[in-house]
């Protein structure tokens, strides 16, 4: 499950140490459930039930009652073996479930809380898993997953404005005077990368913040910023396409990437 919908993912588990791979692939396929129930149910009330069973879900595996379900088995795992905090968990699941109202962020910070409570979450799970509980790589674990958050929602612009969606912050589409049908027909208008332009400088600036707490951040935390490799390639990548998001060269994933998360997960860096 975590290869197919979460290959990034997927490579920087392999990299971590050998206790906590398991624990690692365990959050990220309970992070791929959530996140495809959107995409998979018809209608808004089959997701709401989806969301409660995985509340329940976690209650029972704090419980030690975990339901007989591959992932609830492996997250009881997890939890049982690190002392996961549930908060982060539960946390996940209430943002995950905001975001079946199926609407555009109102702006980029409403975009940063959703990232926050989703992607910097999963980060301190797995800062657990690595046995960190230090308050510089929360902080450090709040910025990258802001990143994160922001780094996603431009990569998907393409697939959902096929799907004539757009989720994109509206103060900054009206700002620049670019409208929902602009993204929904692939328009390369400047209007349309200014837009991106503004969402990526974001995504940099918390890059930057995260780092700027790197000499104090314990050493073993390091490896749980693996994605900040994934983040800075597309960013790159998008600054070389003039920020825009429809470009051909945005569509493939760097083959190079792979490698670049195990030089930095050998020189402990991020």
């Amino acid at each position: 499950m975590v290869t197919s919908r979460d290959y990034d993912g997927y490579v920087s588990s392999l990299l971590l140490p050998e206790e906590a791979r398991r624990s690692s692939l365990a959050l990220r396929a309970f992070n791929v459930e959530l996140a495809q129930v959107k995409d998979s149910v018809s209608q808004k009330t089959i997701g709401l039930m989806r969301m409660q069973f995985w509340k329940t879900a976690i209650e029972e595996v704090y419980r030690d009652e975990p339901p007989n379900q591959p992932v609830s088995t492996e997250l009881w795992r997890a939890v049982r073996k690190h002392q996961l905090t549930k908060r982060w968990l539960l946390r996940i699941i209430t943002e995950r479930e905001k975001g079946l109202e199926d609407r555009a962020y109102r702006n980029l910070q409403e975009l940063e809380s959703y990232s926050e409570n989703t992607q910097s979450s999963l980060i301190y799970l797995l800062l657990e898993c690595l046995g960190v509980r230090n308050v510089h790589a929360d902080h450090a674990a709040s910025h990258v997953g802001k990143a994160q958050g922001i780094v996603t929602c431009l990569r998907a612009t393409p697939y959902h404005s096929g799907r004539r969606k757009v989720y994109l912050p509206m103060d900054l589409c009206m700002q620049h005077g670019a409208s929902q049908e602009d993204f929904i027909r692939g328009s390369r208008e400047q209007k349309v990368r200014d837009v991106v332009y503004d969402i990526a400088s974001q995504a940099h600036v918390h890059l930057h913040h995260a780092r700027s707490f790197s000499s104090s951040v314990p050493a073993a935390a390091n490896v749980a910023f693996l994605q900040t490799v994934v983040l800075e390639d597309y960013l790159q990548r998008v600054r070389r396409a003039d920020f825009d998001v429809f470009h051909p060269s945005l569509k493939n994933r760097n083959p190079l990437v792979a490698f670049q998360m195990y030089l930095q997960s050998w020189r402990k860096t991020y």
